[in-house]
């Protein structure tokens, strides 16, 4: 008797709710956004002759300082590594710029191939994503690639994976160009939760202008709450996602 192969579980959709707004620069095209160890936030901010990397105040998102990226270098995404160096990715030039965090300035590069979108660190490696379905490990000390893995919803691949953040085991990343942020198992690959952020932001800035979308994921480890935020945004959103 011939049975058909159980389709996957259905991937559990996220509830979520507004706890707190701050305020974000609306001239900032967000490519990476994280709050590290110590509690200060950081943002990188994309386009070519103004992307920058910057310390907001986590309290209020006023911008606390700031250092410009090379001018003919597009920003990406953002990640501190265990070494409490920061590490920002750039979209198709191949060069991931590192960055004292004490004092903002340049302190060297790792070469990639592909292009970066995201980046986040689990404490062990760097994980980026580059718009396929794949996302790439990457060696802290050297930046090789020591392996990577495709990732699929309901068992189809899913592309698009921008920004990213490494949270106890997990990677959740924003969907490009969507109100989705998707939750994922680096071991597999699957998609393991999803969240539909529509009216997260009313009017959605997207809604007159088709490249200010959702795109910025950040971790608040003290209170377990999350910070939003997208390009152009005027505001940072602090969420309590249900299940995370």
């Amino acid at each position: 008797l011939f049975r058909s192969p159980p389709s996957p579980a259905a991937v559990p959709l996220l509830g979520w709710e507004v706890v707190g707004r701050r305020t974000h620069d609306t001239s900032a095209w967000t490519e990476g956004l994280l709050v590290d160890d110590a509690g200060r936030l950081w943002e990188s901010t994309g386009l070519e002759g103004r992307s920058e990397v910057r310390e907001l105040d986590p309290a209020t998102g006023a911008i606390l300082r700031s250092a410009p990226v090379p001018a003919a270098r597009y920003g990406e995404g953002l990640a501190m590594g265990p070494d409490g160096m920061l590490v920002q990715l750039t979209w198709k030039d191949g060069i991931a710029h590192r960055w004292d965090p004490e004092t903002l300035t340049p302190i060297g590069s790792f070469g990639y191939a592909g292009e970066g979108w995201g980046l986040c660190s689990d404490g062990t490696r760097f994980v980026r994503s580059d718009g396929t379905p794949t996302l790439t490990f990457h060696d802290p000390a050297t930046f090789a690639v020591t392996g990577s893995v495709g990732v699929t919803l309901d068992g189809a691949p899913l592309a698009m994976l921008n920004e990213l953040e490494c949270v106890d085991g997990a990677v959740w990343a924003n969907v490009w160009q969507t109100a989705t942020i998707v939750r994922i198992d680096p071991a597999t690959g699957v998609v393991t939760g999803r969240m539909d952020l529509t009216g997260l932001l009313v009017p959605d800035p997207a809604a007159s202008d088709p490249g200010a979308v959702l795109n910025g994921i950040a971790h608040l480890a003290e209170t377990g709450t999350w910070l939003l935020t997208g390009k152009y945004w005027p505001e940072l959103i602090e969420v309590r996602i249900e299940g995370a």
